[in-house]
């Protein structure tokens, strides 16, 4: 039972709660700004808020998983991954769609993401002797993403899209570039042989109770931020 209480030094838990909390309440403003969004953008903003919300009820889990057995919730994590990463990646779909967006950018995107955290998985949790190889996997989908959004089809409409779409886009995809990289960064620390077959902490629970502190604070800004850039856009004159 004394793993059902929040200590005060317990910084993990704490930041499950705090993400909980902040990713319940962008939910709500997301939910009810809805009205007041232009239809062209509507869509948008409620997959903003679907994405906080997806997240808050995990948070929600893995805050009582965490309080109950001390340990990180890798499984969790990555469930409320599948959701909200691919949701992320139909975002660049849905703000570049009336500048020329075909289906199959869509396809393109949730098929690298999906790619991505299953290999990554794999990595982190099934076949952890082998990590580097599924590591190399999810790191090729996450660089192809980072391209399409950067330099290839996705940057290509944004610019034809109008300025504000532009200017959108470039600040989501600096969140895919820097934001997301942390999580790459989790991976390594976390796995054997992790970094060119280096073990590169010397105890691996200690480390993955910090990537979890790191991972629930970059999840709220890379999630809520991700959804306010989209509320900024419907709020353009474009």
């Amino acid at each position: 039972m004394e793993h059902l209480k929040i200590a005060s030094d317990n910084y993990v838990a704490f930041t499950f709660f705090i993400g909980t909390m902040a990713m319940m309440a962008a939910s709500v403003f997301f939910f009810f700004e809805l009205n007041n969004t232009s239809p062209k953008w509507r869509t948008s903003v409620l997959v903003s808020g679907l994405i906080t919300f997806i997240a808050a009820v995990h948070y929600y889990y893995m805050r009582g998983y965490n309080l109950e057995t001390g340990d990180s919730p890798t499984f969790f994590r990555y469930v409320d991954w599948i959701l909200t990463v691919p949701l992320m990646c139909v975002e660049f779909y849905l703000i570049t769609k009336k500048a020329g967006a075909k289906i199959g950018l869509l396809w393109k995107l949730i098929f690298a993401s999906i790619v991505m955290l299953v290999t990554g998985y794999f990595g982190e949790t099934v076949y952890r002797d082998a990590s580097v190889m599924w590591g190399i996997i999810s790191g090729a989908a996450y660089f192809y993403i980072a391209y399409l959004v950067w330099f290839g089809e996705v940057a290509h409409l944004a610019q034809t899209a109008g300025t504000q779409v532009a200017k959108a886009t470039r600040v989501l995809a600096w969140f895919v570039l820097v934001g997301w990289a942390i999580y790459p960064l989790g991976y390594i620390l976390g796995t054997p042989g992790g970094l060119f077959g280096m073990q590169l902490v010397a105890d691996p629970a200690a480390a993955a109770h910090s990537m979890d502190i790191v991972y629930n604070i970059a999840d709220a800004i890379n999630k809520i931020g991700f959804g306010l850039v989209i509320y900024s856009l419907s709020r353009s004159e474009d």
